[in-house]
């Protein structure tokens, strides 16, 4: 005869995602590969912005003319682009992110086409951060979104994929 008890709690092996194959990269790692990522732009950005004149219109406390807002934001992803490319294709790297050893993969934890790490990770967010006023608190909203248990940010809910460990 069984004689199981119905009130005993259950004994199956049961696992987080994150003991898995790829585990969630942690939020200061995440910061810190942004910020790695942030200082290669900026140093790729001022000289630009210089020679298109935009600090003459910020200077001026003007606001940038159209045409070269779109072209200083072109040229910005543009250089992202190529600046990321390679890391982005082999290993779902940004040269932050290679630097801190963490990577962006699918839901399956695959590395994802660079091409839609590039158009659906970056492009909608550098897009709407050109918005006048909700653009300034769009980029915002998007890294709050770090804080939830999934840790995935905007920008990741967009393309489907998350930031893990590299191994």
């Amino acid at each position: 005869m069984d004689q199981r008890n119905p009130y005993a709690p259950p004994t199956a092996a049961v696992s987080d995602k994150d003991d898995e194959v790829g585990q969630l990269a942690g939020r200061g790692q995440r910061f810190g590969a942004a910020l790695v990522d942030g200082l290669i732009g900026l140093v790729l950005a001022i000289p630009v912005m210089f020679l298109l004149g935009t600090f003459e219109y910020l200077k001026a406390r003007r606001p940038l003319p159209l045409s070269l807002l779109i072209a200083t934001s072109g040229l910005g992803f543009l250089a992202f682009a190529l600046v990321h490319f390679y890391f982005l294709k082999a290993n779902g790297q940004t040269v932050g992110k290679k630097v801190i050893g963490i990577r962006i993969v699918d839901m399956d934890d695959e590395v994802p086409n660079v091409w839609r790490i590039l158009g659906l990770r970056v492009l909608p967010i550098s897009i709407a951060a050109a918005v006048p006023v909700v653009g300034q608190l769009l980029p915002l909203v998007d890294v709050l979104f770090i804080f939830r248990q999934d840790r995935r940010c905007v920008h990741d809910l967009i393309a489907g994929t998350r930031v893990v460990r590299a191994t």
